[in-house]
């Protein structure tokens, strides 16, 4: 399905990093190693190695992160890709200063063996940056998301909490806010954001 999608013609999700990524990167230390998950055609990792951080983004699909490696080109920047399945990868051992989960919405057993990793994968002083969106995301008028018989692939500020309590949480909200990005993200959508700190 994602290489179909990542076929279409221009960006399905366009090409500027997501909103909350923008207004939080800095809290990864500078220059650090980032690891962005499900990355796709890599607007979240190309917006990072601008900021000249050393980025890796990893998703299933290779059109997705051949069309990354191609926007990276021409932003005139240089990141990494590996093709790779979350049921499975390993994210290493203090290994990333900075990990980034936008959108990367999986079956709930696979995110908490994800999110198992994300604390001994960063570095002391690494950051974990989140979005995605809450079940609330199939009331709403917004475009994005799973759909709502997946229900297991939304996530929750109380799965996040409980998953990730080896992480000093900065900022966990659940909020409504206007998402445009691409055609595939647009309107008034109900999301969590979520900011982990590895003491």
């Amino acid at each position: 399905m994602w290489d179909e999608r990542y076929r279409e013609a221009g960006f399905a999700y366009g090409t500027e990093a997501n909103d909350f990524l923008k207004e939080q990167f800095q809290k990864i230390p500078a220059g650090g190693r980032v690891l962005c998950l499900a990355e796709g055609e890599g607007r979240n990792a190309v917006f990072l190695a601008q900021q000249g951080y050393q980025v890796t983004g990893i998703d299933l699909s290779e059109v997705g992160l051949n069309k990354a490696l191609k926007l990276a080109r021409d932003k005139g920047v240089e990141i990494s890709t590996q093709v790779a399945d979350l049921a499975d990868y390993e994210l290493g051992e203090q290994q990333w200063d900075g990990i980034v989960s936008i959108w990367a919405h999986m079956p709930e057993a696979i995110q908490r063996r994800v999110h198992a990793q994300v604390a001994s994968a960063l570095q002391p002083g690494g950051v974990f940056i989140l979005e995605a969106y809450t079940y609330q995301q199939t009331t709403m008028e917004g475009v994005g998301g799973p759909s709502a018989d997946q229900k297991d692939r939304f996530v929750s500020l109380e799965d996040l909490q409980s998953e990730l309590t080896e992480l000093e949480e900065v900022i966990g909200v659940e909020k409504q806010r206007i998402v445009s990005e691409g055609d595939r993200h647009q309107g008034l959508s109900a999301v969590v954001q979520f900011i982990g700190h590895k003491k």
